[in-house]
Formats: structure tokens, sequence, C-alpha cells
């Protein structure tokens, strides 16, 4: 069995929802995970910031907005009349909520939660009924009954496999079960989410809980591409990635997939497909446990970087210094991306900096802290990189760019540059010609 997973856009319009139609009305058996139709989650969360404010007016007017909205594509997706009805009755329960949900007296996360978990409840239903309308054998497979996180906030295999397999049992035959991307449950079995991107996520926990035999993620463009296409001009999609390069893409800024997402397929070689919904004919870019070839492969970019340089005197031949910096930041929960180090400092970047205040006046303590905003982090990847004979070419990016920290070394597939935001796009423009502009043409 396929598991194939749809972003909103790809269901953000009836023409599109019938593209997707079209892609998965096939003989093969699958599970496909769609999230809510674009524009809705951001929609459902100024409601929910509405109602946290205390805004009920602004709130209740927002909701009903929405709802219209839903209401034009009820009108245009359905010629039965019957499936429609039965499909309005529900979009009108659910928005009944969200105007319940408005008049909450003590407004939690678990309401924001609440709020925004209504996106895929909408998005699955909707379209399982579509295919029902157009005599696709499909059923829905609520997400709400199978997928949990633990305390630490992790997807609870055990838990998910076991369940999904009885819920699809419970369901019995399809040839399409649809379920929704994104929301879950936590281990206290409140509503809960695996944050911005996570229908990725759920497509792959799925995908190893069944065992299948490819998991698809169908977006907007046509695979990972060898640089950021919205910054830079003549990019290309790479045929084929290793988990491990992918990963580091997707962590350092490669919009295209969730940062977390192929950790579930990794461990059982499922391969990973990422597919063009606009250009289904388009080969995409297949992940998988094999490594293809060496050198440079693509470049990718993270903003809302911040570095902090920490110097002091008594790092010189000292021990235990870095470790009261690392303690520091483990005791507020900020992880590190990039280090750098010399006889008598550390700089460093972070990207989150909820705590960024706290951190700095306890490092001032024993050492001098400098903090640098609006950086951003280029990040070449590819198998093998610090070893292959083209990578030298990436360095003549400091006589045009200036460079504020170099990570080179620390993995094989990775070299990672930091440089001010508003040279970003410069460094991509630059690197794009240094590194496979002029490959090419050698």
């Amino acid at each position: 069995m396929q598991v194939l997973k749809f972003g909103g856009t790809s269901v953000g319009s009836v023409e599109n929802m019938k593209q997707v139609r079209d892609i998965i009305d096939t003989r093969a058996p699958k599970i496909v995970v769609l999230s809510a139709m674009s524009g809705t989650t951001n929609a459902l969360v100024q409601i929910a910031d509405a109602t946290q404010m205390g805004e009920i007016a602004t709130a209740y007017e927002l909701v009903g907005e929405l709802q219209k909205h839903y209401d034009d594509v009820l009108e245009n997706l359905y010629t039965n009349d019957k499936i429609r009805a039965k499909v309005r009755g529900y979009v009108d329960e659910i928005f009944s909520s969200l105007e319940n949900l408005t008049r909450s007296t003590e407004y939690t996360q678990a309401v924001t939660d609440e709020f925004v978990s209504k996106g895929e409840l909408l998005s699955t239903y909707i379209f399982a009924h579509y295919l029902q309308q157009e005599g696709v054998s499909t059923a829905l497979l609520p997400a709400l009954e199978f997928m949990r996180i633990d305390k630490e906030n992790e997807p609870d295999t055990y838990y998910i496999r076991q369940n999904l397999n009885r819920v699809i049992e419970d369901t019995g035959d399809a040839d399409i079960y649809i379920t929704q991307g994104f929301i879950c449950r936590n281990y206290a079995g409140q509503i809960s989410n695996l944050q911005r991107g996570g229908s990725d996520y759920t497509a792959t926990i799925v995908g190893a809980a069944i065992q299948a035999s490819e998991v698809q993620i169908w977006t907007d463009i046509d695979g990972f591409h060898n640089n950021d296409p919205r910054f830079v001009a003549e990019t290309h999609a790479i045929p084929e990635l290793s988990y491990d390069e992918a990963a580091e893409l997707a962590y350092f800024g490669a919009k295209i997939l969730h940062p977390q997402t192929v950790q579930p397929l990794r461990e059982d070689n499922i391969p990973l497909h990422l597919k063009n919904t606009m250009d289904k004919d388009a080969k995409g870019s297949i992940i998988t446990h094999r490594a293809q070839g060496e050198g440079i492969k693509a470049i990718a970019a993270k903003d809302g970087i911040t570095a902090l340089k920490i110097k002091s005197g008594r790092m010189l031949q000292a021990h235990g210094f870095l470790s009261s910096v690392f303690e520091i930041f483990q005791r507020y929960e900020t992880s590190i991306d990039m280090i750098t180090t010399s006889e008598i400092a550390v700089s460093l970047t972070i990207d989150n900096i909820s705590n960024l205040q706290a951190i700095e006046d306890e490092l001032s303590q024993f050492a001098q802290v400098t903090v640098d905003k609006e950086q951003t982090i280029i990040c070449l990847v590819g198998h093998n990189i610090s070893s292959d004979q083209n990578t030298h070419k990436l360095f003549q990016i400091l006589k045009d760019v200036n460079v504020r920290m170099i990570s080179y070394g620390g993995s094989n597939n990775n070299i990672s540059l930091l440089v001010a935001t508003e040279d970003k796009q410069r460094a991509l423009e630059l690197l794009q010609n240094y590194v496979f502009t002029q490959v090419v043409s050698a």
C-alpha cells in the first residue's frame, strides 16, 4: 500500500481537488493524507488570536468570512444535491463549534489547538465525499483515533501502529482511505498537533506504521531544487537524494519538506518520493538510503538566525568553559545550529530567541557577549562534500560577501555559512554560479 500526502495548495480550490482526484484514482490501494485547504490554518490562527485577546466580535466576524468561503467551495464542487446537503450539514457543525470556541471563558493552548484542528477535519470530509460522488471507493480514517504524541511531544509509534491497523480493519475495505495530516492527540487525550508542516510528518509516520511500499508527498514544486527558486533563477530538481541529504536540506530551510519527515522512513528503508501536483508527469525527487554521486547537490537557506559571540580570556587553555556555556542553553531549552571556536572565543547561532535576554545575562557573568540578529544560515548539501574536488569553489564567496561563520567538517553531508540576511540573495546567486554553473560549463 502507498501513502500519498497533499498539501493545502493541492486541495486549495475546486480545480486542484479535481487534479488530486485524477492522481489518486488508480487501482493501487492507498492512504491519502490531506492538509487543510490553503489559507484555512492562517485564518483559524487569526480567529484564535482574536479570541485570546477578548475580541469576540472580531473572532465571530472572521468565522463568518471563512464559512462563506467554504459555502462557495461546496456550491461549486458537488453536483449531487444529496451529498452536498450531507457535507453542508457537517460543515455547519464545524463552524458552529468554532463560534462556541470564540466564547471560551478560559483560554488555554488547548483551545488554540482545537481551533486549528478544524481545518484538516473540513478538508478531509469535503474531499472524501467528493470522491464518493465521483464513484471512487473511499473511506475516512479519523486521525484523532490513532495519531498520538507522548509526553516528550514525539510520536507514540507503538500506539499509532496498533490503533491505525485497528481503525483500518473497523472501517472496512476501500480503494482509498483519507485521513488528516498535522492533527493528533497528546498523551492526555487532548487535541494537539505536529506543528507547522506536520502533515508531511503524518504521512511518513503512517507509512512506517503500515510498512508502505512508498510514501509520496505532492506539493506545488517538482521536488527538491538545487537552490531556492524563489531567489535564484534557473534552478532544477534533484532526481535522487539520500535520507541524510534530504534531512539536512529540510532542516536548513528547504520549505518543500518538514525537517523531521524522513526519520520514520529511514529505519525501514521506505522510499520517499516528492512530486508536483501541478505537473504530475514530472519525475520529482526520490529519497532513499542510497547516496548517488558525491559533491554539492543543493543549497538551502534558513532565515531568522541570531549569532552570539562569547569571548573570555578565562577560556584560554581552560577546561570546562564550553560546558558552562552549553549548560545555559540547555537550561533554557534553546538549540544551537552552528558553532565555531578559537582560543578565547566561541561563536554560535540559535533560531529561538524567546529566552535570549536571560541567556545573554547569564553568559555576561563570565564572558563578553556580542549579539547579531537578522542572520541567515546558507547550507550546502551533498555526499562527501568535504573531500570533493569542486567543493573549494564555494569559498570564492568570501571575496564577494561578508561571511560571519563557517561550519566545515562537522558532517560529510553539510557545509554551512552564516551571512547577514540582507546579503542572502546575493550569496545564493553567487554560490549558484560558483558551484553549479561553472561546473556545468567546465
